[in-house]
């Protein structure tokens, strides 16, 4: 079954990502990171190759022909076939389809209201469904805030 994480009041949602997945590739798992749109793609692609100058993370896009070689894959779409099942990066506001076949899921989970909410709503959707959840806290709790 599926073990999912959960990162809670996080700043820098990209940065945290990043680090997450350098994280996984130090060892040696397969992430594919799973985006909004194309332009969420792009930024978060611009913002592996700049991240730390030191360490590159072998990264690219699901459809490139390399995707099978690649240990960090991005994408937009869920429609595509994955060549791995290790580890799922949601960056959605919706829990993303075929999340059930990957070993691990983590959801990011910023400071903004929105992404909160959001949050919640994939929280109880796995909580239901009987997955464990682990959720662990990156920054302070907003000024009267609950749990994300």
């Amino acid at each position: 079954m599926t073990e999912i994480d959960f990162y809670t009041h996080v700043e820098d949602r990209q940065r945290v990502t990043c680090q997450l997945v350098l994280k996984a590739c130090a060892s040696q798992m397969r992430v594919l990171v799973l985006l909004s749109d194309e332009d969420q793609v792009d930024r978060f692609d611009a913002y592996l190759w700049s991240f730390q100058p030191q360490s590159f993370v072998p990264h690219c896009r699901l459809e490139h022909p390399l995707a099978a070689q690649t240990p960090v894959l991005l994408t937009c779409r869920e429609d595509l076939a994955v060549p791995h099942d290790e580890l799922l990066v949601n960056l959605r506001n919706t829990p993303p389809q075929g999340f059930a076949r990957f070993r691990r899921l983590l959801e990011v989970v910023s400071t903004a209201e929105a992404d909160r909410l959001a949050a919640r709503e994939r929280f109880r959707f796995y909580r239901d469904g009987g997955y464990p959840l682990r959720t662990h806290q990156l920054g302070a709790k907003p000024a009267g805030g609950t749990a994300a």
